[in-house]
């Protein structure tokens, strides 16, 4: 009984979504439009299965997929280390915290042209244009989840004799690590968007990329099936990194209420 009002509960997920493709291919076959402008939905699905499997679309997710994951793994380590050491050293917050409060509600992709300039247009100014616009939320994440650790859990380590390298490792981190994870999952659709525009920006091969010729070639359902991609790619992102917190905090009680 309760598999079955789970699957109930996960099929009543996908309505809105279903609901909302169901009009996209009555509205297309009404030719309310013209199908330049808007394709039928089936048509878009044909185009991107022969995408697939002539190997275009999988080398453009593969490339995208390397170039945000580079960022991103980039803006985790930089932004958890930045954000336990502002909240742990006095000094590193007087230098980090103008810049963080500055630069966390500027939109990052401002600078998408002063990395052209100083890196060009190869991987590693995307990469590096990714890892600059993800780091923020990491750093703001970890910083809040440092000064959260309860007192209490630290004292009992330290009166039980805890080093200062098992009071980090053994304690304060895995205490801070369900809010540091929070960061993460923020930073990581962050991180793909940003790989997307700056491959429109700057070309090359990747979703984005082909997207851009596609649109200079007037392939209207070469361009849909381009975003249907990269709906399914930022879905699936979204859906293992709930997978992947749910497996890493299988102790905390968010999961153990799930």
């Amino acid at each position: 009984m309760a598999r079955l009002t789970a699957l109930i509960q996960g099929l009543l997920r996908w309505v809105s979504i279903l609901a909302v493709l169901a009009a996209w291919q009555a509205f297309a076959e009404a030719h309310v439009v013209s199908s330049f402008l808007l394709p039928a939905f089936s048509t878009v699905v044909v185009r991107l299965y022969h995408d697939v499997t002539s190997g275009d679309m999988v080398l453009g997710v593969f490339l995208t997929l390397y170039r945000a994951f580079a960022g991103f793994a980039l803006a985790g380590i930089a932004g958890i280390v930045i954000g336990i050491l502002i909240a742990r050293v006095p000094l590193m917050r007087w230098f980090f915290d103008p810049l963080v409060s500055i630069g966390l509600p500027m939109p990052k992709i401002a600078f998408l042209p002063v990395f052209i300039l100083w890196f060009g247009v190869f991987d590693a100014s995307k990469i590096l244009m990714v890892a600059f616009s993800a780091v923020f939320p990491v750093v703001v994440a970890s910083w809040a989840a440092a000064e959260s650790v309860e007192p209490l859990l630290l004292w009992s380590a330290l009166s039980l004799g805890a080093g200062r390298r098992q009071l980090l490792w053994e304690v304060a981190l895995p205490a801070a690590l369900p809010q540091i994870f929070t960061g993460l999952q923020v930073a990581m659709p962050i991180a793909l968007i940003v790989e997307i525009i700056s491959e429109m920006a700057m070309g090359g091969e990747g979703l984005g990329g082909s997207i851009m010729t596609e649109m200079r070639f007037a392939d209207s359902p070469g361009v849909f099936a381009g975003i249907l991609a990269i709906a399914i790619v930022g879905a699936t992102l979204v859906k293992a990194m709930e997978v992947i917190r749910h497996r890493l905090l299988i102790w905390h009680p968010e999961a153990l209420a799930g």
